[in-house]
């Protein structure tokens, strides 16, 4: 796992908090260290760019799985649509599915609609469940 899946996924973590209350931001582990300072933002707020850091996470995982097996620069540089298609070529099936699966129930929640509820702490725990289980089977 390189140091910006790492850095992504701890600023998940920092953006879900452990109780839902406002997260102290100077204990956030990162590569320079940040004013003290406490995010005050809403729960859905803190959700929805705690899944923005999870997907960007997985299309990092994804495209560094693609760049170890020799994927041309067209499909690495390309859509995430078609990074999925073409890592079927290069992991087992059903990691291929499950980083679709995660990928699209991140995009969703990604996605603000007035109509919309945004996603919940608890579907961006599981999200980060699976990311950090996905980004496992996906490293080299």
């Amino acid at each position: 796992m390189n140091p910006t899946i790492r850095q992504l996924l701890d600023t998940a973590d920092l953006l879900i908090g452990k109780d839902g209350s406002p997260v102290d931001a100077s204990v956030a582990v990162t590569a320079v260290p940040a004013p003290p300072a406490v995010l005050t933002t809403t729960a859905a707020s803190r959700c929805r760019g705690a899944a923005f850091a999870l997907r960007a996470a997985l299309e990092s995982a994804v495209t560094a799985c693609l760049t170890t097996h020799g994927a041309p620069r067209t499909i690495r540089e390309g859509t995430m649509r078609g990074a999925l298609l073409w890592l079927r070529c290069c992991t087992e099936a059903g990691t291929a599915r499950r980083t679709k699966a995660a990928w699209s129930r991140l995009c969703l929640g990604c996605h603000y609609h007035q109509y919309e509820i945004g996603p919940t702490e608890d579907q961006v725990r599981a999200w980060r469940t699976e990311v950090a289980t996905v980004i496992a089977l996906l490293a080299p």
